[in-house]
């Protein structure tokens, strides 16, 4: 039988042809054990301007947290702490003429 060779994670290089390895982004809610869903700041910082939730990849969240992460941040919402959207305008604030 044939060994098979596990593939080195691929290296780039920089502009001054130096080796560049990828480092490991950590969070600092991975040492939480709960994440409390009525403060409402710390969330802000785990949402975009669109009111999507940032991802794991980008926040260096662990499964586990991202999991606690998006369920404060639906709670938060469904409560009215934290609006589903940012950029959305009501039909109270439009101006009909």
């Amino acid at each position: 039988m044939a060994r098979k060779i596990k593939a080195k994670a691929p290296r780039r290089r920089n502009a001054a042809n130096r080796i560049i390895i990828p480092r490991r982004k950590s969070s600092d809610l991975n040492r939480l054990n709960e994440i409390p869903y009525k403060d409402v700041e710390l969330l802000k910082t785990f949402i975009t301007e669109r009111g999507r939730i940032v991802p794991r990849r980008i926040t260096g969240n662990s499964a586990k947290t991202q999991r606690m992460l998006t369920q404060a941040i639906k709670r938060a919402r469904n409560i009215g702490l934290l609006s589903f959207s940012e950029g959305f305008v009501g039909q109270e604030q439009t101006q009909r003429g």
